[in-house]
């Protein structure tokens, strides 16, 4: 997916909504981040930031960087925790420059830590920007701070340096971060998204997944009678999986062009019939089979009711399992179940899905050292890094290769299964990644249908008049694809 400008001529520069997002982060410079804000500020170079000193270009150092300079890592410690960056990229980026330093941090809340860095000009090198809290990429970008990965994929790869890193990943990898035409967002895990259920639950009670909407219903009917919620998600920070599902089935009721069109801000994207149509269908499995209480619990809270067995289906991505390790039953045996087609006339099948290169990493262009940061990311690219990845959290990632001789968990297997299943009806979406504003009223919107204070109408209209705003703002940079 390349995206174009909404006005080519017209280059990305500081616009009045950044300068106010900047304002508004210069106020934060004393939470929390401080601990890193000094990390940061002790680099061990004298240099400002953006300016690193450039090392000797060589077979080993392709991208010629500063070989004794820090490289400061930022990671999310969500689905994947942060076990992987400490236990097998650091070691590689280590090996590979002893004299370097690795300065390594995670957190829950990445914009809270990182954004005041930003603003006080001290950013780490090297971010994975995930999670609930999350820094809009499509602000970043037009606020020129992130690093042009172009160097990066044009480098000779870890392992054959006779190819370039771009020819050793998987297609449409490079096509997802890119913005106007230029990559600066890696997204590093191939994720399929789904709904997810308990193979040993629904064999003891003899439940077949379902194809069809009303085989879904009946079997919603089914696991309700026996006590149990048949379907819920997190409303208190997790209404992006469900907006994912709704949209998942406008996709296969109306085309993957309905995705397209909603990215690209089309008037009247969100109102389209498929739209509604799903919404109308979901809502209703809201207001018959949610579990109760579950828009005021996070999803953790939700899916350990799923491992104790008091909920039936969840909707996710395939990070699910790792992230339930700890809590879920030796033989639980995740499994996924691809949305179910809800008119006979759907123009997709069943089995089409939703799958993406996933788990965004950044290089932040005004750290002091972004070529140790673009190095840390081509060890990140290697196939040692790719399997040790997800030898360590058990999700295969973008390195073509990488997963060669591995054998995957049940959840996994089953994802990849499903993957192979889908054939050439693959397809994704990328509104939430551009438009933080129009994801966060899209999760909100899907709260007030899934639990029943507003009707399909009034969902696809709140969500369209969200888009409509941004459309006009000329403030907000549009992407396309």
């Amino acid at each position: 997916m390349s995206v174009t400008p909404e006005s080519p001529s017209q280059p990305i520069g500081l616009s009045r909504r950044t300068m106010l997002q900047r304002a508004a982060v210069a106020g934060l410079v004393a939470t929390p981040a401080a601990g890193l804000l000094a990390a940061c500020a002790d680099s061990g170079s004298d240099d400002e930031p953006g300016t690193s000193n450039t090392g000797t270009v060589s077979a080993t150092n392709p991208l010629g960087i500063p070989e004794d300079q820090p490289v400061n890592v930022v990671i999310f410690n969500g689905g994947y925790g942060d076990k992987y960056a400490t236990d097998v990229h650091e070691p590689l980026f280590k090996k590979a420059f002893p004299k370097a330093t690795v300065k390594h941090e995670s957190s829950q809340a990445i914009s809270t830590l990182i954004q005041p860095l930003i603003a006080g000009g001290n950013p780490p090198e090297f971010v994975n920007n995930s999670g609930e809290k999350m820094m809009d990429f499509g602000a970043l970008v037009a606020d020129g701070q992130l690093q042009d990965l172009t160097p990066l994929l044009d480098a000779p790869s870890v392992d054959d340096p006779a190819k370039k890193v771009r020819d050793t990943l998987m297609p449409g990898t490079i096509e997802a971060g890119s913005f106007n035409g230029k990559p600066y967002v890696l997204y590093y895990v191939s994720t399929v998204y789904g709904i997810w259920y308990s193979g040993k639950l629904f064999a003891d009670k003899g439940w077949k997944p379902a194809t069809t909407w009303s085989e879904f219903t009946a079997l919603c009917e089914e696991i309700k009678k026996a006590g149990i919620a048949p379907y819920a998600y997190a409303g208190a920070n997790a209404a992006y999986y469900q907006w994912n599902i709704i949209l998942t089935s406008a996709a296969k009721i109306g085309g993957a062009d309905i995705l397209k069109n909603i990215d690209n801000l089309e008037d009247g994207a969100w109102k389209a019939d498929a739209v509604k149509q799903a919404a109308e269908a979901w809502a209703e499995i809201g207001a018959k089979y949610n579990l109760q209480g579950a828009e005021g619990l996070k999803h953790t809270d939700v899916q350990l009711k799923q491992n104790q067995y008091q909920l039936a289906m969840y909707p996710s991505g395939d990070w699910l399992e790792n992230e339930q390790k700890k809590d879920t039953p030796a033989d639980f045996k995740y499994q996924l179940l691809t949305t179910p087609s809800i008119t006979t006339s759907d123009k997709l099948k069943s089995t089409a899905l939703r799958a993406a290169a996933g788990e965004g990493y950044i290089v932040l262009a005004k750290s002091k050292n972004p070529k140790g940061g673009l190095e840390y990311m081509r060890q990140m690219l290697s196939k040692a890094g790719g399997k040790g990845f997800t030898e360590t959290v058990k999700a295969p990632t973008v390195v073509q290769g990488s997963t060669d001789g591995l054998t995957f968990t049940p959840g996994i297997q089953s994802s990849q299964d499903a993957l192979k299943a889908a054939g050439q009806e693959v397809f994704n979406l990328y509104f939430d990644g551009w438009y933080k504003d129009l994801d966060k009223e899209a999760r909100t919107a899907t709260n007030e249908l899934m639990f029943g204070r507003i009707k399909a109408d009034a969902f696809v209209e709140r969500i369209q008049k969200k888009a409509d705003e941004i459309k006009k703002d000329s403030s907000v940079t549009k992407f396309k694809r």
